[in-house]
């Protein structure tokens, strides 16, 4: 999951030994010709990457990844951005690169987030473009081009809230009965997400990682972790996003839309759109469980606060979907035992 946060480390630090071997490398380059010194943060990753600014002697803006091994590779990153950009969707164009040592020089999408630029006056036309791009991406789908996201993936992830929500954040450790009731979840919500069709999924398409485009809007980034799964997870990591949220009303109707746009492109989407409803929300149900236990895990391991903050509306959305279907009574139940908070019924389906 990526963030806007700034790097601690500012560009005229004499410590950053890495920040002083970008200045170097970029120094070095006869096109694009850069100035080191106009070298400043763009923005930082909840992973080790972190991205910087430098300008050309027009003025143009460029991107510097750096991505420190042996912590991070920039093969995979590499790998995704031909991959997509061949389908046709607006990534960053690889300019430079030096493998090695974990530097790559990007074109520029801008520094207007989709979070920044949601407004109720422009979301509906934003989101209709990153449904148009995600519709986009599908269809050209091939299996054997990225990893696998089975089953032993999509439990690891959601095996992050008992171990850092749960256990890390509530300090509190699942009894026999806790767990087996969790484990049925689990099995439940893997059974759906297996059975959907597979495509590319991003993993992380969602406002934090879609920039405002004048044209191909909109930009994607963050792609590196990309995978071959459930049709629905990108929708999921769109419409319910982390943070930001939206009217039930408006995501039903940009779930339709998406749904119609699918069918029509030849996408193999449940022809039922109330069975494919179900699909979206039991797959962001795996991804909410996941996402509570990385916030969790990225303030208790890695010391960053900033996600406590988007806590609630994941468990808000957790509990919502976990109250419209029966079969998901156990996860309401476990949740208001880990919360001490009453019972509450209200089964929609």
């Amino acid at each position: 999951m990526s963030s806007p946060a700034q790097p601690n480390l500012q560009p005229n630090s004499t410590d950053d030994l890495r920040l002083n071997e970008i200045r170097n490398w970029i120094a070095t380059f006869d096109s694009p010709v850069l100035h080191p010194a106009s070298l400043r943060p763009a923005s930082a990753d909840a992973s080790f990457r972190r991205y910087f600014r430098a300008e050309d002697k027009e003025g143009r803006s460029w991107i510097v990844m750096d991505a420190p091994p042996p912590q991070e590779d920039v093969q995979p990153f590499l790998h995704v951005n031909r991959l997509f950009a061949q389908t046709g969707v607006s990534v960053p164009t690889v300019v430079q690169q030096d493998v090695e040592r974990g530097f790559l020089l990007l074109s520029d999408l801008g520094s207007t987030t989709y979070l920044q630029a949601l407004s109720p006056d422009t979301a509906h036309k934003l989101y209709l473009d990153a449904i148009d791009s995600l519709v986009l991406l599908q269809t050209q789908s091939q299996p054997d081009v990225l990893p696998e996201y089975d089953r032993a993936l999509l439990l690891r992830e959601m095996m992050l809230f008992p171990e850092w929500y749960v256990g890390k954040h509530l300090g509190t450790t699942l009894n026999d009965k806790q767990q087996a009731a969790l484990n049925g979840v689990f099995d439940l919500l893997l059974a759906n997400n297996l059975a959907q069709p597979q495509v590319y999924v991003h993993r992380d398409y969602h406002s934090r990682n879609l920039m405002v485009l004048p044209q191909g809007n909109p930009g994607i980034l963050d792609f590196q972790d990309a995978v071959f799964g459930p049709i629905t997870y990108d929708l999921a990591s769109l419409l319910r996003d982390a943070y930001i949220q939206w009217d039930e009303e408006l995501v039903l109707d940009w779930v339709i839309r998406y749904w119609e746009r699918a069918r029509r492109a030849g996408l193999p989407v449940n022809p039922d759109i109330d069975a494919f409803y179900r699909d979206f929300e039991f797959m962001g149900l795996q991804r909410h469980l996941k996402v509570l236990g990385i916030f969790a895990r990225l303030y208790h391991r890695d010391g960053k606060d900033g996600y406590l903050n988007d806590l609630p509306l994941v468990m808000e959305y957790t509990r919502k979907v976990s109250y419209r279907y029966k079969e998901l009574a156990p996860l309401v139940k476990l949740l208001d035992e880990l919360e001490n908070k009453a019972p509450q019924v209200g089964y929609t389906f």
